[in-house]
């Protein structure tokens, strides 16, 4: 059995329509936001369980090697600044506000180190290094080696709010010829997340100041080095073209890809596009609850930014990066339970 560009495109002319009666036949499940909270409460007091070992065993799997012994030695360990740098993120506090509360804390933990010390935490290339180990060791934990998986971008802000002080950096940003869109892209940063849909755990994410789709190409960086194999894929609109299509059906075979094709459509391109063509015109509504599984990972991004908030407030790109891994991290501790 073949599809025709006009079925296609007969199908597209009522998509809208198709949507609403499938959207109006799927009753949502009512929220128990009381069970919410509880949950929410188990899965962070299973996350601080599991955290001092995943970054002990993490720890002692690495093999630094220091060239060169520049600088004072640092007061506090390896460990207590893998801990220090995500708790901090997780109470979204200040790197002053931090220091200040640190000091109140050293009254049970001995430790005492100024903002500046944990500003520097988020450039630290051991940090950064234990970080990033402790994200593949999570996974790993998991047992994730084969995924039904969606993906969304979403937005995270640098700053609180324009003030006076913004606003005559920008002034003096235009006189020295930056304009609005650079100066946009100080205040705005690009995530993109690709979600297991059976763990809700994060299988691959990338941060970008250019645009979504870099941060996508660097989150597909990272999928590769998971070894995770993905069964199936569903993002949005954005990635509804054939050379998505292309990209996962070369690295994925027998890959089930799930998008919601553009208005000019065809059913020219590779085999796994005609496949996903064929299951949307002749199946639409089954093909929509395949897809419609992609809003877990747009409620994870509200649930991110409830748990750590929804501005990263670092400046410089690396620090920034940094600090998207330490809401990725939670995200996964917190669905280790």
């Amino acid at each position: 059995m073949k599809v025709t560009n006009k079925e296609l495109g007969q199908t597209l002319k009522i998509l809208d329509e198709i949507i609403e009666d499938y959207k109006e036949q799927s009753i949502p499940k009512k929220r128990n936001w009381r069970t919410s909270e509880q949950l929410f409460a188990v899965r962070l007091q299973k996350a601080f369980t599991e955290l001092k070992p995943l970054i002990q065993e993490v720890i002692s799997n690495l093999r630094i090697v220091k060239t060169e012994n520049k600088g004072r030695k640092s007061i506090i360990t390896l460990e207590q600044k893998a801990l220090l740098i995500l708790l901090k993120h997780l109470i979204s506090k200040s790197n002053r506000n931090m220091s200040v509360m640190l000091m109140v804390f050293s009254w049970l933990t001995n430790i005492s180190v100024s903002y500046k010390t944990i500003e520097r935490l988020y450039s630290d290339e051991e940090v950064v290094l234990v970080l990033n180990n402790l994200y593949f060791l999570i996974l790993k934990k998991k047992g994730i080696t084969n995924s039904d998986s969606g993906g969304d971008g979403t937005g995270y802000s640098l700053s609180i709010k324009e003030n006076y002080c913004a606003e005559a950096q920008k002034l003096k940003d235009k006189a020295k010829g930056i304009n609005d869109k650079e100066y946009k892209k100080k205040k705005f940063v690009y995530s993109f997340t690709l979600m297991d849909l059976k763990t809700r755990m994060y299988i691959a994410f990338g941060t970008s100041f250019k645009s979504e789709k870099d941060a996508f190409d660097k989150a597909m960086k990272i999928l590769e080095e998971t070894g995770i194999n993905l069964n199936s894929v569903r993002l949005d609109r954005y990635y509804s073209a054939q050379i998505y299509a292309e990209f996962f059906a070369k690295k994925f075979s027998d890959i089930n890809i799930y998008f919601i094709p553009k208005k000019n459509a065809t059913i020219r391109g590779p085999w796994a596009w005609k496949r996903m063509i064929f299951s949307f015109v002749t199946d639409p509504y089954t093909y929509l609850e395949e897809y419609y599984q992609r809003n877990q990972s747009e409620s994870s991004h509200s649930e991110d930014k409830k748990r750590t908030g929804w501005k990263l407030g670092q400046k410089r790109e690396d620090r920034i990066e940094t600090a998207n891994t330490l809401t990725v991290l939670w995200h996964n501790l917190c669905w280790l339970a």
